[in-house]
């Protein structure tokens, strides 16, 4: 396990954020006894600071709601404002559930109330991490889908939304004021670049970008 003192790696981890030492200690033991990698942070600037110097976080941030000088919420109104996509985990107190409820509002992934049960907090965050592991790859196929699609000529890309839409090569000949042997050739040429074999995966594979 890692402390805000090192600079972590870019690999899925469960970053962890509490002022108190012996919380964090008991919550790294914790989590990397089941396997999890833990860098942890001593306050929610050191995080913050983690972000301006290294790579995107990827995994999942555990939160404690309350911490000097910034609380877990103000540091999530932080992360919400750069576009941090990593899901968050509150650590909560009794008395802190009705701002957990907020933050879950703007979009937190859970909170868990202390005093906690060990399996439980593992295991709402394997679910966080999953989650985020499932989100990258969803990215990933984003860009590459929109790299496949940069690659059409602009007479392909006219095609293929025509395509996508069912209508037939005559009606897109007649539309493009081109032969049907033209709209073949192109039609042939999007499925080969798009990896398609038919006018309805064209239209899922559309709908999903």
């Amino acid at each position: 396990m890692k402390t805000d003192t090192q600079l972590p790696s870019d690999g899925p981890a469960v970053h962890l954020v509490d002022d108190e030492a012996a919380v964090r200690a008991a919550l790294e033991f914790l989590l990397a006894s089941h396997g999890l990698p833990v860098h942890s942070y001593a306050s929610g600037t050191a995080l913050l600071e983690r972000l301006n110097a290294g790579p995107a976080l990827a995994g999942c941030i555990l939160l404690d709601v309350r911490m000097e000088p910034l609380s877990g919420l103000q540091v999530y109104d932080e992360l919400v404002a750069r576009g941090v996509h990593t899901p968050v985990i509150f650590l909560t107190g009794h008395g802190d559930i009705r701002m957990a409820v907020a933050a879950l509002k703007k979009g937190a992934f859970d909170f868990v109330e202390k005093p906690f049960g060990d399996a439980a907090l593992v295991e709402r965050v394997r679910d966080a991490m999953a989650f985020d592991a499932e989100q990258q790859q969803r990215l990933r196929d984003g860009d590459s889908r929109g790299a496949l699609l940069a690659a059409l000529t602009p007479r392909e890309q006219e095609v293929m939304h025509r395509v996508a839409a069912g209508k037939l090569n005559k009606v897109i000949a007649d539309e493009m004021k081109v032969s049907m042997r033209t709209v073949e050739v192109y039609r042939a040429r999007v499925y080969a670049k798009l990896g398609v074999r038919s006018s309805a995966e064209l239209a899922t594979l559309l709908a999903r970008i």
